[in-house]
């Protein structure tokens, strides 16, 4: 590959991460705009019709926290048990057997 070929690899690339970060600031702006506006949304709402935002708002927010809840539960209820450890009672176990020795008080050179 010329120095030219690899210059212009360079620069392409360069473009792709440049147009890549560009729309990832443009979808935050949207959505900061997006959050802003529903805020505004919301509060305009709350004046006009406080009590029937209040109670949907109530209502979203336990049905999300009942949501989430059933998705834990469902979730611990599907999943298979893990696999059981290799026995650890010995204390050794996964040492090789230098390093068992060493552990025990036991070096490879005994004086």
């Amino acid at each position: 590959m010329s120095k030219t070929a690899a210059a212009l690899t360079l620069k392409s690339n360069h473009q792709e991460e440049r147009i890549e970060l560009t729309s990832d600031k443009a979808l935050g702006a949207v959505i900061l705009a997006g959050s802003i506006l529903g805020i505004i949304v919301y509060g305009g709402l709350l004046i006009y019709l406080p009590l029937l935002v209040l109670e949907i708002s109530a209502f979203l927010a336990v049905a999300l926290l009942a949501g989430i809840l059933g998705w834990i539960g469902w979730t611990m209820a599907t999943t298979p048990p893990p696999e059981p450890l290799p026995d650890l009672q010995s204390g050794t176990a996964g040492l090789g057997s230098n390093q068992s020795q060493v552990r025990m008080g036991k070096e490879d050179n005994p004086s």
